[in-house]
């Protein structure tokens, strides 16, 4: 487990009595701790606007603003909120402690102040305010790791259906175009059988990485298996969506991707569809994106082609 240093740790201390704040400011400063101080509920919210401490020891009765008004303040600031608040009273009355503890206090210590207990409840809660980090930080890399395609570092099919519920949702509810690309790397077997599978994922990881770098940060990019790629393209139409699907396809065919010292000719099928009227969900969606890659394909690969729904065929632009 990793040692506890605390002068890894900054503290802000609040208090409208300069004898308490020196007190507390020695102590904690012999223990290590990087002190901030502040007077008032106001100039301790402007200390934490300009740097977020990770701890807060603050006093419970101050003129003006009061501690459980500055505490309620950053209780609900989404920024704020997690930073563990120590109250400092010298009242011990059990309504004040229960105001304290509801307006979102991990804990309190009474004046005059208990050296041993002090440093003891500031370690605690810092101890437990860096535990819970460390889980949350390991969650989210958990669910990066559940969404994300190992090889290749773009979303994967479950997260590519997750963002594409929300966005069908969207484009029903607010009557925007949404549209989708499923992009196929051509003659990928051939990479394969001539140069080995590892030179293929990296060939995966190069196409990946090109038509990544093409999209907006709304669109999303997801691997759908083997050699094809989806692109969920919201708030675009038809026309839209092939002029994307044209850049992404000029410039994979454009690019030099180059592998163990060869250079790999590298060219992309694309077929490209926009939700519709009697699209239901996504499958439907890609069916006919799907239907599009086939008729580029047929035409000899290298090209977009659009399905055009109402007219149930597809046309190459």
């Amino acid at each position: 487990m990793e040692s506890f240093s605390p002068e890894r740790f900054s503290l802000l201390i609040v208090d409208d009595i300069g004898h308490n704040l020196q007190l507390l400011e020695t102590i904690l400063e012999r223990a290590k701790y990087r002190v901030v101080r502040a007077t008032n509920g106001e100039r301790a919210l402007e200390q934490i606007e300009r740097k977020a401490p990770d701890l807060i020891l603050l006093d419970l009765m101050m003129p003006g603003m009061d501690g459980l008004q500055v505490c309620r303040i950053l209780k609900a600031d989404d920024r704020y909120r997690e930073i563990p608040i120590i109250f400092l009273t010298a009242n011990n009355e059990s309504k004040n402690l229960i105001e304290a503890f509801q307006s979102g206090a991990v804990d309190y210590i009474t004046k005059p102040f208990n050296v041993l207990e002090l440093l003891a409840r500031v370690k605690t809660h810092l101890e437990l305010k860096h535990a819970k980090d460390q889980l949350q930080q390991a969650l989210r890399e958990l669910e990066q790791l559940v969404l994300t395609d190992p090889l290749t570092r773009v979303s994967n099919r479950r997260h590519l259906y997750q963002v594409a519920e929300m966005e069908i949702a969207r484009t029903r509810g607010y009557n925007y175009p949404f549209s989708a690309l499923i992009l196929d790397i051509d003659r990928f077997k051939q990479v394969n059988d001539t140069y080995g599978h590892l030179v293929g994922d990296e060939v995966l990881q190069s196409v990946a990485s090109i038509v990544k770098n093409t999209l907006r940060q709304e669109d999303c990019l997801a691997r759908f298996g083997g050699e094809e790629f989806v692109v969920l393209l919201p708030h675009t139409d038809s026309s839209g969506a092939i002029a994307v699907a044209n850049r992404i396809r000029d410039l994979i065919a454009s690019s030099s991707i180059v592998i163990g010292g060869k250079e790999i000719a590298v060219t992309a099928s694309i077929g490209v569809a926009t939700f519709g009227f009697d699209d239901r969900d996504l499958d439907d969606l890609l069916n006919r994106a799907d239907e599009a890659l086939l008729n580029a394909k047929r035409q000899g690969r290298d090209r977009c082609v659009l399905h055009l729904a109402n007219l149930d065929s597809s046309a190459v632009v």
